[in-house]
């Protein structure tokens, strides 16, 4: 989730306007960048809880410690709720998940390195603090009552509305850690066919990065239990997006779906001011009951595109949402499964010669059924396993047709090693937890923070 916008405080001018904002995401290919973002669980090393905002070893003084490498503060009524350094930012998800919003870069080398740097500065304050950091979907430990939660704006309104809409939403909010990377696009029609391949493939990412099989302690009979549980969250505002795939698709029929989502809130001058539920169509109206008269900003609308959750999110780019959090490796890995697949040319016709004839239905049986079963998942004479071994050697194809290779003269292909590893074993990294859970652990579920934290 986002920090408050930094678009413009303009007005909205009318419906045109909304497009135009999407449009000016348009980038020549030289110009195109690899946005990688992604969140962890904090834990306390001495009783594994989560670590509150306040107190001595809190989410606050994790910030704040680690402000002595050059990240700026930004502040909520006088609180440091997020940092800024170099177009990159860190910012805290409801219950303390620290989240990690790159900068736009050229090459999957930079961003790696980027996510190193970013893990070592966070383990030398956490350290200080005796915290550690965990990688993966869902919380496996902790109940939703033993969440805290940050002193957001947002996230008050947001908690207070998320059971109006769904069962799970507090959990997708409170219990959920996901990686993503946000991608560009030259023109209209190729942010449409983008739109089209990664929505289409995103069951596919899901099921290489499923990684939460447990909840409080058990397993929960799911491979990807975050990925679910966006299924019984909010109906208006995720889900795999039908009209994406339907003739005369583009920005306006984006923007049109954007407004038909029900807002949650709006700020002015710090304060947000509780919308929920409302119409931002009403908004254009100068109607909000929450602000009467008041015509929405550039800055409102930015915001509220940030509250749409389906699987492909478009705003000026296209963000990729299928995956569970995980390791530095996996971290890695996701940029590179999508840029191999999205920045070639070849590699983009390939991926879609590969899903142009999926149906509706088998779609959302993609989408629906790798929650549990992942790899395993049987789809047409085959499973998703074989469909994940196809877009890798298209994704492999397309990272060696840019050609970007690092000092050592290495090309982007030894970042997707992870998951082509996933893919030849069809073992999931849930998968894999499972089993050590049933067995070497013997059912003692503390022992994934002790192995797999970072």
């Amino acid at each position: 989730m986002s920090s408050p916008s930094h678009a413009s405080d303009a007005p909205i001018r009318d419906r045109a306007a909304l497009v135009e904002t999407i449009a000016e995401g348009e980038k020549p290919r030289s110009d195109w960048r690899i946005g990688t973002e992604h969140e962890k669980f904090g834990f306390r090393l001495d009783d594994l809880r989560p670590p509150t905002f306040d107190g001595d070893r809190g989410i606050e003084a994790l910030l704040d410690g680690l402000r002595r490498f050059e990240w700026e503060p930004v502040q909520e009524h006088g609180r440091t709720v997020a940092l800024i350094r170099a177009g990159a930012s860190i910012t805290l998800e409801p219950a303390g998940q620290l989240e990690l919003s790159g900068a736009p870069l050229e090459t999957i080398h930079e961003t790696c390195r980027e996510v190193g740097t970013h893990l070592l500065e966070v383990k030398t304050v956490a350290d200080e603090l005796r915290l550690g950091f965990l990688g993966m979907g869902f919380q496996p430990k902790w109940a939703r009552a033993d969440m805290p939660w940050m002193p957001k704006g947002r996230y008050g309104i947001m908690r207070a509305y998320m059971p109006k809409v769904g069962d799970l939403g507090l959990d997708m909010m409170t219990r959920t850690c996901t990686v993503q990377v946000n991608l560009d696009y030259a023109t209209e029609a190729d942010m449409v066919k983008k739109f089209r391949v990664s929505l289409a493939l995103q069951p596919i990412a899901t099921a290489l990065f499923a990684d939460s099989p447990f909840t409080e302690g058990k397993p929960n009979g799911y491979l990807s239990y975050r990925s679910h549980i966006w299924t019984d969250t909010d109906a208006d505002r995720t889900g795999m997006l039908d009209f994406v795939f339907e003739d005369g698709f583009g920005y306006e029929r984006y923007v049109d779906y954007l407004l038909d989502v029900p807002m949650y809130f709006t700020c002015r001058d710090g304060i947000y001011h509780d919308a929920a539920g409302q119409s931002f169509r009403d908004f254009m109206d100068g109607r909000l009951p929450v602000l009467p008269g008041a015509l929405p900003t550039l800055r409102d609308w930015s915001d509220h595109m940030t509250t749409a959750f389906p699987e492909v999110r478009l705003k000026k780019y296209l963000e990729m949402r299928g995956a569970d959090g995980g390791p530095w490796n996996r971290i890695c890995a996701l940029p590179a499964f999508w840029v191999g697949l999205l920045y070639d040319d070849a590699a983009l016709d390939a991926a879609w010669d590969l899903v142009k004839d999926f149906t509706l239905a088998e779609r959302h049986t993609l989408r629906d059924g790798v929650t549990r079963h992942a790899l395993g998942l049987p789809f047409r004479r085959g499973h998703v396993r074989d469909l994940a071994i196809e877009a890798l050697k298209i994704s492999v194809a397309g990272l060696r047709r840019r050609a970007c290779h690092n000092e050592h003269g290495v090309d982007e292909t030894r970042f997707l090693e992870p998951l082509i590893e996933v893919a030849e074993a069809g073992e999931t990294p849930a998968e894999r937890k499972l089993a050590l859970f049933n067995g070497e652990w013997k059912g003692d579920i503390d022992r994934v923070f002790r192995e797999f934290a970072y």
